[in-house]
């Protein structure tokens, strides 16, 4: 874009420069033939330089400062923090939640399914959400409907023993987190963009170390048997506070993906209406919605750990509820370690050799888990696990947003399509487990990687451009 509007502006100053000069009084020539030509041509430029002023979609990338991309990119960190944060406070007490209110596994399941509904019913507006509010805008609506959710949960298993009341709260809960999640990993993937190198995995670490440290106090709730209420609430209380402080260091709209791209191709002397195509548009494109297969499975075994692991450690190795939550910790703790060590991969090797390899070993982790024998072999399984699916979420979640231009667009259906997984899941591992128990339902994981590993190619590279490929280093160091 800057580019776009110095060359603009070069030929501007280019046709000023032929001007007769008065000083020398060559008043006349025929460059410029009349007065009438030059007060016109005086007044264009007036009103383009204002217009360039005055438009807030018109911000030059080189007006943001070092220390600015560096207060956005801190901010990414800690919103995606706070959202694994919220999610294994309640993740983590699944165990308690089941014995409570004493329910099957197919119980469970449906009771599940109603956070995935609220996500899925989220993300198809989060698109338009983010593109008229911004990623600030969207992750407020998301931390006030979290806390709203949150309440319900706790008064549906303390106060009420209703799974119909917790339900509702998970949908609430799953309603904020859908729009939580497209808003955060837009602003993520514009902040990526201006650092010119992988970074979004790390994004996705810091959820997966809220996650951890979130699971290690859920066990330690457990272990004390605090209510849920208490902890659910005291946990809104902290993820709020801290989620409203960082998204004021977000970046400007402007530099927003989706935003800063409409501008640019506004600037284009040869701009279509191409650029300004609507988030239903990008469910034609036949390459999203493979990345959305991708992440669908991706997010398939990323949730069925997330929902299962601990309630299959209990039921299936005798294992107490405390000891089921640390497997969950244990998953949660290796998954970030990959998405922090995944980066420096992903920058060697490139996105599909990469996720070809920890795909694998996320099924061959699974396997140790069902078919381990001991606990000691299924928390090295469940440590196996984590690692291998790593990198499958965020970097579904780059590929949708390779084009600035549709990045919006395309992060929102690439996100709807995972979050299927959501709805998809719970039902059927319940129901799978309710016929043939927990610890073997997870069997279904390895069968659904066998197809992500023939979808992978769709997120590969695109090319790019010498000058693209320089990485502002010392800002992402």
């Amino acid at each position: 874009m800057a580019v776009t509007l110095s060359n603009r502006f070069d030929r501007i100053d280019s046709i000023e420069s032929i001007r007769p000069d008065r000083r020398s009084g060559a008043a006349a020539t025929l460059t410029v033939p009349t007065a009438r030509h030059r007060r016109r041509h005086r007044h264009r430029r007036r009103h383009r330089h204002r217009d360039r002023r005055e438009d807030p979609t018109v911000t030059q990338p080189s007006t943001l400062s070092h220390d600015r991309l560096l207060a956005a990119r801190t901010a990414v960190y800690v919103v995606f923090a706070m959202n694994g944060l919220a999610f294994a406070a309640w993740a983590s007490r699944i165990p308690d939640v089941k014995q409570t209110l004493g329910l099957t596994a197919g119980q469970l399941g449906v009771t599940l399914l109603a956070v995935s509904l609220g996500s899925i019913l989220g993300l198809p507006a989060s698109g338009w959400i983010s593109h008229r509010l911004g990623a600030a805008g969207s992750v407020r609506i998301g931390l006030a409907s979290m806390t709203v959710g949150m309440a319900g949960i706790g008064l549906g298993v303390d106060t009420l023993g209703d799974r119909w009341v917790v339900a509702a709260g998970l949908f609430a809960l799953g309603l904020g987190v859908g729009v939580w999640d497209v808003g955060m990993n837009l602003e993520g993937a514009s902040v990526e963009r201006l650092l010119g190198r992988n970074i979004m995995p790390r994004f996705h670490a810091a959820f997966s170390g809220g996650t951890v440290v979130s699971a290690l106090i859920g066990a330690l709730m457990a272990w004390q048997r605090v209510p849920l209420t208490a902890h659910l609430l005291g946990s809104a209380v902290v993820i709020v506070g801290t989620g409203l402080w960082a998204i004021r260091s977000f970046l400007p709209r402007a530099l927003e993906s989706e935003d800063a791209s409409a501008a640019e191709g506004a600037a284009e002397p040869g701009a279509t209406g191409a650029a300004r195509l609507g988030v239903l548009s990008a469910w034609t494109e036949p390459k999203t919605l493979l990345i959305g297969v991708l992440t669908l499975i991706a997010a398939f075994t990323e949730g069925t750990a997330n929902d299962w692991v601990s309630v299959a450690f209990v039921e299936g190795y005798g294992l107490p509820t405390w000891a089921g939550v640390l497997a969950f910790a244990t998953f949660l703790s290796f998954m970030t370690l990959g998405r922090i060590v995944g980066t420096a991969l992903l920058d060697r090797y490139g996105r599909v050799p990469t996720l070809r390899v920890m795909l694998v070993g996320a099924g061959v982790g699974s396997l140790l888990v069902v078919f381990g024998g001991t606990p000691a072999l299924a928390y090295l399984g469940a440590a196996i696990w984590g690692v291998g699916v790593s990198l499958g979420f965020p970097v579904g979640m780059s590929a949708a947003a390779d084009d600035p231009e549709r990045a919006a667009a395309r992060i929102s259906v690439v996100a709807t399509i995972g979050y299927t997984a959501f709805i998809a899941g719970p039902p059927l591992l319940g129901f799978l487990g309710d016929h043939f128990g927990i610890l073997q339902s997870l069997l279904a994981v390895g069968a659904l990687l066998v197809v992500a590993l023939l979808v992978l190619p769709a997120v590969r590279e695109p090319a790019r451009s010498r000058r693209e490929e320089e990485p502002a280093a010392a800002a992402a160091e």
